[in-house]
């Protein structure tokens, strides 16, 4: 098993970082990260997916070592990076997943390429935040470019992890913090601009891949009751809840959420 970092030029020109985790397996799946994270949020998870499969990830632009081009951002042209990516390691299809805004991405993806999404991981996350999404997103980038980074932390770090996890691993959430402290503040506000005008509700239906969509029980950012509605719109979509988990469960609950990307692995054909 080996490990290949690299770079990418999308199709505007910016450069999107990855790695390329080659396994023993004979499957292949890409990770998109949460918002204001990096490829390393799955760093608890890709280890055991290498087994059975090759694992991409990558850093969306505006965050981590991609580029963060001072352009208005859209899921679709997220989706369209994943893709040059995929093209450049010579991967025609994949599995994909995403958690949070990596499952506004990941859905997207399926959406614009359904040819090329073998299966579809939807971890803590939603097709739209609903009618009052653009005001609260352009709130929370504003309080960024306002106070900085930091000035998010107390709000972020209760949304991503329960109260017992952050008191019994603090390591992992202040790793979280300093990822999260590292974000250009303008990039991560184009980022939230894009999270608050995105809906692709409408793409759903259309959706015949295998897909499994899983959420924490205590998330508040993307609660159960927005995976239900993506379960109930997609055909033949599985749904599970973990109990006791909030919104980043790769981080917090990896076993599971490695579980559920290897059991959507099995109903991708071999290659």
């Amino acid at each position: 098993m080996a490990q290949t970092n690299g770079r990418t030029t999308a199709q505007d020109g910016a450069g999107i970082a990855y790695s390329l985790h080659t396994g023993a397996g004979d499957r292949r799946i890409a990770l998109i990260h949460s918002l204001a994270m990096d490829r390393s949020f799955w760093d608890r998870v890709v280890p055991q997916l290498l087994p059975h499969a090759d694992v991409l990830t990558i850093d969306c632009r505006g965050h981590g070592a991609s580029d963060k081009p001072a352009t208005a951002f859209t899921v679709e042209q997220f989706a369209d990076d994943l893709a040059a990516v995929m093209d450049d390691i010579g991967w025609i299809s994949a599995a994909v997943a995403g958690a949070s805004m990596g499952g506004c991405v990941s859905i997207a993806f399926a959406a614009a390429y359904p040819e090329r999404t073998d299966a579809l991981g939807l971890i803590d996350t939603t097709a739209g935040y609903g009618a009052d999404a653009v005001a609260a997103w352009e709130e929370r980038a504003m309080k960024a470019k306002e106070g900085g980074m930091a000035a998010l932390v107390p709000f972020q770090k209760t949304r991503w992890f329960g109260d017992a996890f952050r008191e019994a691993h603090p390591g992992v959430v202040d790793a979280a913090i300093k990822v999260f402290l590292a974000n250009d503040v303008d990039a991560y506000g184009r980022t939230c601009r894009m999270l608050g005008a995105c809906d692709k509700v409408a793409a759903l239906p259309l959706f015949r891949m295998p897909v499994r969509i899983v959420v924490g029980e205590e998330d508040y950012a993307t609660p159960p009751a927005m995976a239900q509605a993506m379960a109930e719109a997609i055909p033949g979509a599985r749904m599970s809840i973990i109990a006791g988990a909030r919104h980043f469960t790769p981080l917090e609950v990896p076993d599971t959420i490695a579980d559920m990307l290897k059991g959507l692995l099995a109903e991708v054909p071999a290659r």
